[in-house]
């Protein structure tokens, strides 16, 4: 076989190519016939990395950890159901991002997600900084109840959109602003103003999508407690959302999964695929890394 055809063979199946359209695309590139079977025999040793690559040892401490869980339809007993891939994604002490671990689960729930960190602990992970995830209900409560000093932030995305679900059209560009005065507030007294007056202006019509904002408050203005630098990186699971983006694109032409194997294979080249960029430190590394020795202290070196 050509050199280097086996890796190519795994990142057109990656990009969710099909076995014949593989044969074809190696057919017309490397004027080289390659048979469907075994590019299947070849895409098949990816089941053994990711037994290793799940299974892997973490990094003692992890300085944040962004979680969120991404739905397809797998097949399952002659029906096609929805089941969750959970993903987290941690920063490490260098400033590069790692992806932990991907979890198949029928839905997302803060039980299954105890089963997710419960894993990661047993595979060395002592700390956890600050999470950033959405705001599934109990979430916090789990997080606390593996790694208690955790800060965690529920990301703030996520709660705009979803208190939005409850306003009318022709009032969500006001409502929005409104909000703004809220998440980019200068200080959390400044943000709790904020709450205040969309409290006053919209709850005798929104009283819902307020109220929301009241009773995950706690949570959601976590990241008043930290400089501009780092409130940037946790106020948000852009950066999750953002790989889930990447996994839609080299997903889409499966419209359902045979087997849990297989919608664990492509997304694990997915993953491995979009992380390859992962080479450098995040923006501001230096200052950031400061400003967690100084707020964390001894907790950043385990």
């Amino acid at each position: 076989m050509v050199e280097g055809l086996e890796e190519v063979i795994v990142s057109l199946y990656a990009k969710g190519m099909s076995v014949s359209d593989i044969e074809e695309q190696v057919r017309e590139v490397y004027k080289f016939d390659v048979s469907g079977a075994t590019i299947s025999r070849i895409t098949a040793k990816v089941a053994e990395d990711i037994v290793a690559w799940q299974n892997r040892p973490l990094e003692p401490v992890y300085l944040i950890v962004w979680m969120d869980g991404i739905v397809f339809k797998v097949r399952e007993n002659s029906k096609v159901i929805n089941k969750t891939v959970h993903i987290a994604v941690g920063l490490r002490r260098d400033g590069l991002k790692e992806v932990l671990g991907m979890w198949l689960g029928k839905n997302e729930s803060a039980a299954y997600w105890m089963s997710v960190l419960t894993d990661m602990k047993a595979r060395g992970l002592e700390d956890i900084l600050i999470t950033a995830t959405d705001n599934l209900n109990g979430f916090t409560q789990t997080i606390r109840s593996i790694f208690p000093d955790s800060a965690t932030q529920i990301c703030v995305v996520h709660q705009i959109r979803n208190s939005c679900r409850y306003v009318v059209w022709k009032d969500k560009k006001e409502f929005t602003t409104d909000l703004k005065d809220i998440y980019a507030a200068p200080t959390r007294q400044a943000a709790l103003a904020g709450l205040d007056s969309l409290d006053k202006k919209w709850t005798s019509k929104y009283a819902y999508a307020v109220k929301s904002w009241r009773e995950n408050w706690e949570e959601l203005t976590v990241f008043f407690d930290f400089p501009i630098e780092i409130r940037q990186i946790i106020y948000t699971t852009n950066l999750i959302e953002n790989l889930n983006g990447k996994i839609r694109k080299y997903t889409k032409n499966k419209l359902s999964f045979p087997t849990d194997d297989a919608v664990m294979k492509s997304v694990y080249l997915a993953l491995r695929e979009s992380s390859k960029k992962w080479t450098m430190p995040i923006r501001n590394w230096g200052m950031i890394l400061n400003q967690f020795l100084t707020i964390f202290g001894s907790r950043v070196k385990i």
